[in-house]
């Protein structure tokens, strides 16, 4: 025959009964804030667009750099392409001619933004509302100093990522100062650059007399 509960142990009963439906109630109540705030974090993360930043001097703008703003377009709801205004060097186009350019090369391309900034990469990308920093990798040597700025970037602003892309096979020898090389030894840059910017190379550098006086 089964022994009755005392009034002490009917008591604890109670109290651990209690006790884990408080319990169970806060776990719910953790659940749904927790499920109410990956909805409240997935609603803000679809109204706030995704915005990129591809900074660089682009002087000039390049096949290979074209390639990366083709290849990153259409990953983002914009793309800043970002020309750099640095008084410390002496570009071959001003950042006027050379923001004329890329919007011209890039005019196919609907949410392609070109712009042109000085200071800090990172307070220019808070400035403009972007997440995301975007960065070209032609070889190793390449990826030594991009990592390096990206980890300084990282610890000025750790809201912003910096997302790398490899450059295209096709690409990955190329660069501005090298196209602006053999523009000035009269060499041929067709499937280099775009057509316009080649004709704005052989203006700007026409090509220097390989005969020795």
């Amino acid at each position: 025959m089964a022994r009755s509960r005392s009034s002490s142990e009917r008591g604890t009963v109670t109290m651990y009964q209690r006790a884990r439906g408080r319990v169970s109630a806060c776990g719910r109540a953790y659940n749904e804030e927790a499920l109410r705030r990956r909805e409240e974090g997935a609603r803000v993360s679809e109204a706030r667009p995704r915005i990129a930043v591809y900074p660089g001097s682009f002087d000039p703008v390049t096949y290979g750099h074209l390639d990366l703003i083709e290849r990153c377009a259409p990953l983002v709801d914009r793309l800043i392409v970002a020309v750099l205004r640095n008084a410390g060097k002496q570009p071959l186009f001003t950042t006027e001619e050379r923001v004329e350019m890329l919007r011209q090369s890039a005019a196919h391309l609907g949410n392609v933004e070109v712009d042109s900034f000085d200071g800090l990469l990172v307070e220019y990308a808070r400035r403009r509302g972007a997440c995301l920093l975007l960065r070209g990798i032609r070889a190793i040597s390449d990826y030594e100093y991009e990592l390096q700025m990206a980890l300084m970037n990282r610890r000025l602003a750790p809201e912003i990522e910096t997302m790398f892309m490899m450059a295209g096979e096709a690409f990955s020898f190329l660069s501005s100062r090298l196209v602006k090389e053999v523009i000035a030894l009269g060499g041929d840059v067709s499937g280099l650059v775009p057509p316009q910017v080649e004709a704005k190379l052989r203006e700007r550098l026409p090509p220097r007399s390989s005969h020795h006086k």
